[in-house]
């Protein structure tokens, strides 16, 4: 495992940044049949480089409320790659997925440079089905409201004595669909099966349990709880299901310290919650201020995911 990067200064973590911006830039215009600029998501850029292939660069970007910060996280794209590297290959003997390598000399010649190291996967391009596979194994967030007000949440009546953040007796699905834009929205069992097939819902479900169960094991021995985490699946072209995007990381699960753990109190995540908190309490006429999130706000940040990271795979 990587030893923990020393802190760097604020004029460095933008240059570091722009560096990455002006690469990632001026490959969108290559286009000579070998590498394409597809996607700039939130966090990832995706580029076709052909023979069914894409290249994923998981930048420092960070986002809050649907908005993309101007500042990153130094690191952040580091941490959150080698995590999710990591649960792919823990996580192979129950589904495949489609990482193909991490290896910059598997990539176009045009990856192989420094500022791509640590942060890039090569993988097999498939079809995403249009959902998000959530596993819940706590109450929490949106289930918890619903829960306090007696309702039903994605077609679960959730039956018995809770508090916040109390662990279900079992975990349980509840999917919701992939918004382009604004928010995703949550919905049934039943609504995942009309549009794929219930024997492609069922076997999901399965694996979606499955894969939660197995590395929420692991992590707990490491004094992590995982209290929810969000999977993607997508289809080859010819129908075989795969395994993709990113797993158990900071970003697509809600991961809190087992020794601070308490039922009934609102543990805290590792994850960005401590930008969005900035963001919630430091209003200026009542707008957020995206453009203003002080550089320790950021560092302490990075210094979540790197602690994250480090609590899980220190010991290895």
């Amino acid at each position: 495992m990587r030893s923990r990067p020393n802190p760097v200064s604020h004029d460095r973590m933008n240059a570091e940044f722009y560096i990455l911006l002006l690469c990632v830039k001026k490959h969108i215009r290559i286009r000579s049949g070998k590498v394409e600029k597809l996607i700039s998501g939130k966090v990832r850029d995706v580029f076709d480089v052909a023979d069914g292939r894409l290249v994923i660069v998981t930048t420092d970007r960070i986002s809050a409320f649907d908005v993309i910060l101007s500042k990153p996280v130094v690191g952040k794209g580091k941490v959150l790659n080698a995590v999710s590297l990591f649960w792919f290959g823990f996580t192979k003997n129950i589904i495949q997925n489609h990482i193909v390598s991490g290896d910059l000399k598997d990539m176009p010649a045009i990856f192989q440079k420094s500022e791509f190291e640590g942060r890039t996967v090569l993988v097999k391009r498939v079809k995403i089905l249009p959902f998000e596979f959530v596993v819940r194994g706590y109450i929490f967030g949106n289930m918890w409201e619903a829960y306090s007000k007696n309702e039903a949440f994605c077609g679960h009546k959730i039956s018995g004595e809770y508090k916040l953040a109390g662990k279900l007796d079992s975990p349980i699905l509840t999917p919701s669909t992939k918004a382009h834009t604004g928010h995703d929205e949550y919905i049934s069992y039943k609504d995942v099966a009309d549009t794929v097939g219930s024997e492609l819902a069922d076997r999901i479900t399965k694996i979606s349990l499955q894969l939660y169960d197995s590395c929420y094991q692991l992590a707990y021995k490491k004094g992590i709880i995982i209290a929810d985490t969000k999977f993607e699946y997508g289809l080859d072209a010819d129908g075989e299901l795969y395994l993709a995007d990113e797993i158990f990381t900071p970003d697509s699960s809600r991961f809190w310290n087992l020794a601070d753990y308490e039922v009934g109190v609102s543990p805290k995540s590792y994850d960005k919650q401590f930008v969005r908190d900035w963001l919630l309490n430091n209003k200026v006429d009542g707008e957020m201020q995206f453009d203003n999130v002080p550089d320790e706000i950021l560092s302490k940040t990075a210094d979540i995911y790197m602690e994250c990271e480090r609590r899980l795979f220190g010991n290895q």
